[in-house]
């Protein structure tokens, strides 16, 4: 009976700001997955990026739950198409990508996608104050390029405050990406498929603070989820057309959480892609598509069945030119 059982290799940890969230990520998903289908190994990744690689090397799929640089980026996902082994969420590209804003808001833009107005600035640059703010206004958001869980993000109101934002943000990054203020709804929607990806119903994110920061998310546990969002048929719609248009233009795959800005009169501004969103209690990916109704040992399973259908499609192309 084991040796019909998948070996599923759950990575988690890793060398990011966010290592500590992939541990309550982790543990809800090894704790949801059948274990009457799955032989179920956790593979921790240190904080220095250590780990068995030969334990890796042994499984039938690999499940990462790793979020940010490392894990989140494409690096991880590279090193697992070397080694040839299914894995779940985007490959390489989709990772990479989705996890840099400022290539991410390029490629909106090129894509016709309706995003908020950004700057990039790189380390070493010269940085005005004035002619941000002139191109911006007040307030704006600095973050590091790429980061995730909201580590390193600053809502600015005045030069002092933007000096001391720009300054912790390079801490992260060698880039950052300046956006303007949108005063709307924080709305998320949950992606699900390969060639032919779904969408869940939409949710919304009431803030405890003035934003969605990593301590509203992970640490005072006081923002509210309102699933399904209130919004208009027409709105949720368009939200879930722009997902799916979201996830293709990135060229992702496996899985993947779009959040947006609603405006007063339901303008839809997309703001970014997470492609390997977090499975934590208070998680909105899992939370919109048990909404939708997907349980999440349900949600885990066609996961890994999208990891292994394109890993065998993959395998099906040709390497040589003869």
């Amino acid at each position: 009976m084991v040796k019909n059982k998948l070996k599923i290799g759950v990575l988690f940890g890793g060398k990011s700001a966010e290592h500590d969230v992939s541990l309550v990520s982790a543990k809800n998903v090894i704790g949801a997955l059948d274990k009457n289908k799955y032989q179920i190994f956790p593979i921790k990744i240190g904080k220095k990026g250590k780990f068995d690689l030969n334990k890796v090397k042994k499984m039938d799929v690999i499940f990462p739950v790793l979020h940010g640089p490392y894990g989140e980026d494409g690096s991880m996902q590279g090193l697992l198409k070397i080694f040839e082994l299914p894995f779940v969420g985007p490959g390489v590209l989709g990772s990479a990508v989705g996890m840099d804003k400022d290539v991410m808001k390029r490629l909106f833009r090129e894509a016709g996608i309706p995003i908020g107005k950004f700057v990039t600035l790189y380390k070493d640059e010269e940085i005005s104050f004035n002619k941000i703010k002139k191109t911006l206004g007040l307030p704006m958001f600095i973050k590091p390029a790429n980061m995730g869980s909201s580590v390193g993000i600053h809502k600015v109101k005045n030069e002092k405050e933007f000096n001391s934002g720009i300054k912790d943000a390079f801490q992260y990054d060698s880039k950052i990406v300046i956006e303007e203020n949108i005063d709307g709804r924080e709305i998320e929607c949950s992606v699900l498929g390969n060639e032919v990806p779904m969408a869940s119903i939409p949710g919304e994110i009431i803030p405890n603070a003035e934003f969605y920061s990593y301590d509203s998310k992970y640490v005072d546990d006081k923002s509210v989820c309102e699933i399904p969002a209130k919004l208009s048929k027409k709105t949720t719609l368009k939200i879930q057309d722009l997902s799916i248009k979201v996830f293709k233009v990135l060229n992702c795959e496996g899985m993947g959480r779009i959040d947006f800005f609603v405006g007063k009169n339901e303008e839809i501004l997309v703001n970014e892609i997470n492609t390997l969103p977090g499975f934590t209690a208070i998680s909105m990916y899992p939370k919109l598509w048990e909404a939708s109704g997907i349980s999440l040992p349900k949600l885990l399973d066609k996961l890994i069945v999208l990891a292994i259908e394109r890993f065998e499609r993959e395998q099906s192309l040709k390497t040589t030119a003869k």
